[in-house]
């Protein structure tokens, strides 16, 4: 049986592993065969497809940048604790205190010199960090995070594509190619930045008038937190082609802007067009209950 055929077989009855393995072999005989490329591609993608809708983390600027956060510490100056503290006897500001190995501390933390020397491999294991930092994983942080990793575990030598040697102007201008690219680089790697530039050359490639790519351009800035961008781009993207998940990505968006009521006109807006369709009922429901209107979240 061809071994191509017999990929798409397993990719349609949802055998992810397999599918990636005849794929695989295709690729080891013939590097440059396209099909293989993309269905591998696209069952990766498969593997680790989280619906964006459904997490309701914050993104990365939430995180970092909270308005609403109280200042711990006072201002220099307003606060009478500081003379309080000032008069206990220890060392001041102005001295420097040894680390633990008798080393002076510069106020630069170098990398291994602040780590501590004992513990064994596996208390380092348990440690839950990424490969850019030694922060302490989140929740999402850390799904992400395997996410972004699970594809280079399935090719022995390193990752399965190399995006820091990828032209994007070439792939955007294919369709057929681009958008399963764009996938794999979204979900897969887990490379938002990348994502996002990748988007803005298939827009361009586009003229401006695919509405997918203006989807994903919205989807990428709801992602870092840019909410009046993917506004935007939701928007532009509705007013080519009315799309379910278009409209339930800009109910989130508003969500995450505070305005519920804004969101619901979006929902309800969305069943002129789509009159039977359950996710915008259950949205609206959801918005409902949020504003504590259960009467209408019953209906």
């Amino acid at each position: 049986m061809d071994k191509l055929y017999l990929a798409h077989s397993y990719f349609k009855r949802h055998k992810y592993e397999e599918c990636v393995d005849q794929c695989t072999q295709l690729l080891d005989k013939n590097p440059l065969d396209q099909a293989a490329w993309i269905l591998k591609m696209r069952a990766l993608t498969e593997q680790v497809y989280v619906d964006d809708l459904e997490n309701l983390d914050e993104g990365i600027a939430d995180a970092t940048l909270d308005d609403e956060s109280i200042a711990q510490i006072p201002r220099p100056g307003t606060s009478l604790r500081a003379t309080a503290n000032a008069t206990r006897s220890g060392p001041t500001q102005g001295m420097r205190p040894p680390s633990h190995d008798g080393r002076i501390l510069t106020g630069v933390v170098r990398p291994y010199t602040r780590a501590p020397k004992t513990g064994s491999i596996e208390q380092a294991l348990k440690t839950p960090r990424t490969a850019h930092s030694s922060r302490p994983l989140t929740t999402a942080a850390g799904m992400r995070s395997r996410i972004g990793t699970s594809s280079i575990m399935t090719e022995a030598g390193g990752p399965f594509i190399q995006l820091s040697k990828l032209n994007f102007a070439k792939y955007a201008a294919q369709p057929s190619v681009g958008k399963p690219l764009f996938e794999y680089i979204y979900y897969c790697e887990n490379d938002i930045q990348r994502a996002l530039e990748f988007a803005v050359q298939g827009t361009q490639k586009s003229n401006f008038k695919d509405w997918w790519w203006k989807l994903q351009l919205g989807r990428c800035y709801l992602r870092i937190g840019l909410l009046r961008d993917a506004e935007q781009q939701l928007r532009s993207s509705l007013r080519d082609t009315p799309s379910i998940i278009a409209l339930l990505m800009l109910a989130r968006v508003y969500t995450r802007m505070d305005q519920p009521l804004t969101a619901i006109q979006v929902c309800q807006s969305g069943m002129e067009y789509f009159p039977k369709e359950t996710a915008l009922r259950v949205e609206i429901a959801r918005f409902n209950r949020i504003n504590y209107a259960c009467k209408f979240s019953l209906k």
